[in-house]
């Protein structure tokens, strides 16, 4: 039950990549998604976030649903979400719920989204 964060952003970049490497369970996702609503927080320019889950070992609901709550963040901000070098136990997670189109799933930042 260890998780491994790191962000690569140069600087004036609009752009992050979290490198996220170790389990994705319930004992560890909180700290996935405070980290990362700690870098949207101070990265107010961001276009992109990319999680690079090559080192991911292991990912279960608990982890989706960090992913889930990761997405509502981005989304209304205008962000993109990428999930890059998906691992197969979690690209056949992903496949299984159907969610990976969802969450990567280019923000609607038009007016007719936001209701005016």
């Amino acid at each position: 039950m260890n998780l491994s964060l790191n962000t690569a952003a140069e600087n004036g970049s609009r752009s992050a990549t979290v490198t996220v490497a170790g389990e994705l369970d319930f004992m560890t996702t909180n700290k996935l998604v405070d980290y990362v609503s700690e870098l949207l927080s101070t990265n107010q320019t961001l276009d992109d976030l990319r999680l690079d889950c090559a080192d991911l070992t292991f990912c279960d609901s608990a982890g989706l649903s960090g992913l889930l709550n990761i997405h509502r963040q981005t989304s209304p901000a205008g962000i993109q979400l990428h999930i890059d070098r998906r691992p197969p136990h979690l690209e056949r997670l992903l496949d299984i719920t159907g969610i990976l189109e969802y969450l990567t799933a280019t923000p609607d930042t038009s007016d007719s989204a936001s209701g005016e």
